[in-house]
């Protein structure tokens, strides 16, 4: 059956792949939003910038970027493309920026009184045992700019956490030690609500089989349990949701995204990092969210290429 073919988006780039340690996941992410928008008719194509140059993209007329981690979601593409005075979905250079780096994102937060987890910047001179004892333990140690949970280890005895440093160095240079909340992790989706303002998707509690939600939870393990409804509670949930669309309009944020936060055993929330450019598997949280919302996969793919703005 042929499809006809849907003039409103013009030529459509689909940038997936990249050269950061996520690439593998964004080609999973950028495959199925191909798909999606093929089979709506749009002009859509496939675009892997580690293969690619990327003044090749002056031959699109918008930008669908579906990219995660370094040099795709952290403001090198998006400065590109402002460049080329392209359209493109998420977040603009500095927003994108900023969310990348949990260290700045944190730092923001908590000058706008956005409630996040205590956390300390490590270095390899940092007196460990001392962050260990201001923190208390368990703790987590992450690379501030690396995403999927690549780097990131709980330091559960003490005198772990210079290991747990040179592990999440390897990954980035600027490495955050970050006190433990274990009462459940969540996330809300956010999507452009076409008037000009965004709109808070269903709140989605991860329950992970193993210690917490890292990488192998994330896209391996078919046994990580998604609660939507989140078990949170109506009016809890207004408020949470109410608070995550300005933390994510703090950092400058447009288009979507997503922003991750944690409850305490007392049901207090902590807001955990931003992310701009989430993924977009079969694994993924704002496709759940969307689709709880009463948003198919391909309403939500074109929602996102709707918002597509430069600057």
């Amino acid at each position: 059956m042929s499809i006809t073919l849907n003039k409103k988006f013009g030529k459509v780039a689909v940038l997936l792949g990249g050269k950061s340690g996520e690439r593998e996941v964004s080609l999973k992410s950028g495959a199925a939003v191909l798909k999606a928008l093929q089979a709506q008719g749009i002009d859509a194509h496939g675009f892997d910038p580690r293969d690619k140059p990327v003044h090749d993209l002056e031959a699109f007329d918008r930008v669908f970027i579906n990219l995660h981690g370094r040099f795709g979601e952290d403001g090198c593409m998006q400065g590109a493309l402002e460049m080329l005075h392209l359209p493109y979905t998420g977040s603009g250079v500095m927003a994108s920026a900023i969310g990348m780096d949990k260290w700045r994102t944190k730092l923001l937060w908590r000058a706008m009184n956005v409630v996040t987890p205590d956390f300390e910047l490590v270095t390899a001179t940092s007196d460990f045992a001392e962050i260990e004892k201001r923190l208390g333990l368990p703790l987590f140690v992450k690379p501030a700019n690396e995403g999927s949970s690549i780097g990131i280890s709980k330091v559960k005895a003490a005198g772990g956490l210079e290991a747990a440093y040179k592990i999440a160095a390897e990954a980035d240079p600027l490495v955050i030690a970050e006190k433990f909340v274990g009462g459940g992790e969540y996330t809300v989706g956010i999507i452009a609500d076409g008037k000009g303002d965004f709109k808070a998707l269903p709140i989605i509690r991860i329950v992970p089989k193993n210690e917490f939600y890292d990488y192998e939870a994330k896209y391996l393990r078919d046994d990580t349990e998604y609660l939507c409804p989140c078990g949170l509670g109506a009016e809890k949930e207004q408020q949470i949701q109410k608070e995550a669309l300005l933390a994510f309009k703090a950092v400058g944020c447009r288009g979507w995204g997503r922003v991750d936060f944690l409850m305490d055993e007392a049901g207090n929330h902590y807001f955990l990092e931003l992310n701009t450019s989430p993924g977009m598997t079969d694994h993924s949280l704002v496709p759940m969210a969307a689709k709880a919302a009463g948003i198919s996969f391909e309403q939500l793919v074109v929602r996102i290429l709707e918002s597509a703005d430069v600057g």
